[in-house]
Formats: C-alpha cells, sequence, structure tokens
C-alpha cells in the first residue's frame, strides 16, 4: 500500500538542466523502507531565482542542484557550508524554517571514491570539464594529493582558473597526450543529450591509459565506461558517485543515515 501524503508530508526535491529518475526512486525507495513522512519529485527550471524562491517560500525540506544550477545558485542562498565553499560549487540545498544552506556532497563521494579504488597519488591524469562537478572532482585530487594532472577545458576562463585553483596545468585540448587516468566531467556519453554515444576521449587514449574516470552516471555504462572495460581497465563510475553523494544529501535531509545494505538495494531499485 502506498505511503499516505499529508498536509505534514516533508518536500525534498532536485532541480537540473536534464532530470532523471534516479534520485527520485533512490529517495522515495528509502522513505518508504524506513516509514519516513518524505516525498522526492525531480524538476527543472528556466527561472532559477523562481525556483530557489519557491524552496524557501513553500518550506520545501531540500533540494539537489545539477548541471548546470551548481554556480548559479550561490548568490540566492543564505549560507555556505565547508564543502560547498571551498569550491564554490553547490549540489544540495538545506532549508531551515526559510534559511538555505548549500552544500556539496560530490566533493566527499569523489574522495571516497579514490580512496576505496586505491588509485595511486603519483599518477598522471587529466579533468576534462570546467564546470561546477570539474570543480569537486578537481579539489578532490588536489586534496587527496594527487599532484600530477591537468584540466581540459575549451572555455579558457572557467579552464584556466580550475587548474591555477587546484595547482594544474591548462589545456584547451588534450590532444594525442596519452594520461595514466582519464576523468570525463562532462555531458559527453550522457543519457539523452545530444551526444549520448559520444567518446570523451579517444579510443588510443583509453588504451593507453591505466584508470578510466567517468562522472556521468546515467546510463551506467556510458560509451567511456563500456570501452573502458572492453579493453581491462580499471574503472570508477558516475553510477557510484550518485549513489554515495545521494546518501550523504538524505542524511542531510532526513537526519537518518540507512545501512549499508538497504543502500544497495535502493540503488539497485533506483537503477532498474
Amino acid at each position: 500500500m502506498p505511503r499516505p501524503i499529508s498536509r505534514d508530508t516533508r518536500l525534498c526535491m532536485s532541480l537540473s538542466g536534464r532530470p532523471g529518475n534516479f534520485g527520485t526512486r533512490f529517495h522515495n525507495y528509502l522513505y518508504e523502507a524506513l516509514e519516513l513522512d518524505f516525498i522526492y519529485k525531480a524538476f527543472t527550471t528556466s527561472d532559477l531565482p523562481a525556483a530557489i524562491g519557491g524552496i524557501r517560500a513553500l518550506g520545501i525540506r531540500g533540494s539537489a542542484v545539477s548541471m548546470p544550477f551548481k554556480e548559479a545558485c550561490i548568490p540566492l542562498l543564505d549560507e555556505l557550508d565547508a564543502s560547498a565553499a571551498a569550491i564554490d560549487s553547490v549540489n544540495t540545498i538545506v532549508a531551515d524554517q526559510g534559511w538555505l544552506k548549500g552544500y556539496n556532497t560530490d566533493y566527499g563521494a569523489v574522495v571516497s571514491l579514490l580512496e576505496s579504488h586505491q588509485v595511486p597519488r603519483d599518477i598522471r591524469f587529466v579533468v576534462r570539464g570546467s564546470g561546477g562537478m570539474a570543480k569537486a572532482v578537481a579539489s578532490a585530487f588536489r586534496d587527496r594529493g594527487y599532484r600530477h594532472g591537468a584540466i581540459v577545458a575549451r572555455n579558457p576562463e572557467t579552464g584556466l582558473a580550475l587548474a591555477q585553483g587546484c595547482g594544474y596545468a591548462w589545456l584547451a585540448e588534450l590532444g594525442d597526450e596519452q594520461p595514466q587516468m582519464l576523468v570525463n566531467v562532462t555531458p559527453l556519453g550522457m543519457e539523452g543529450g545530444p551526444q549520448a554515444s559520444t567518446l570523451a576521449f579517444s579510443r588510443a587514449q583509453v588504451a593507453a591509459a591505466d584508470w578510466v574516470f567517468d562522472v556521468v552516471a546515467l546510463p551506467v555504462e556510458t560509451p567511456l565506461i563500456r570501452l573502458a572495460r572492453e579493453l581491462g581497465k580499471p574503472v570508477i563510475t558516475g553510477a557510484e558517485v550518485m549513489v554515495l553523494q545521494a546518501v550523504e544529501q538524505f542524511a542531510l535531509y532526513t537526519g537518518v543515515r540507512p545501512e549499508a545494505e538497504l543502500i544497495e538495494r535502493a540503488a539497485a531499485f533506483a537503477r532498474g
């Protein structure tokens, strides 16, 4: 029997340029399993100030924030947690009696994955992208002691700023370079996007790499991840990032941290 919704039910949401179903299914599965009086809904918007104002005015408990709103939402908030202030990027908003505080749970997810996958700190890597998620990824590499990196971004303003902020080189194009680790933080390969079948790196670069990390979460097996697996490369997937950061969001919204087995069930349901 579906959970009843009442006037006391707390609403959580997401704001994304391309809303997906993972967060909605993941959070609602956990609300039901833990008998929490919450509901989660995904949205997009062409009026970000009005959308953020709605979070404040309607008492919405929290919102995930995805591309292209991670940086644009910052002036509309009241406070930034250290996790967001350090990298000037927000992926989570928590509302408390109309006070909006921004967090970044992407950063912690990437740090955790670098540790759990035991990626060598002396590896030569490139991060392709320079948006809000790229800031979280590059900052995680920097703070975990990865020194031999470069930011690949066509936009010289954002690409150079991110590279300088993290102490890395900046490249407008990767060209024929063959780094040991390839990290994609662009929409290339994203399900439903105009470049869903596009590889973020060439086949030769993937073949020469020791590690491949694609932050794109949908599909779970992006073209880049599929190719890397075919070539026998160790991979870190966007699906892994999505689950870890979503658990942190869930805890921020509800004050409850689910057990690992329940998280795995929720993630499997969300991907189904």
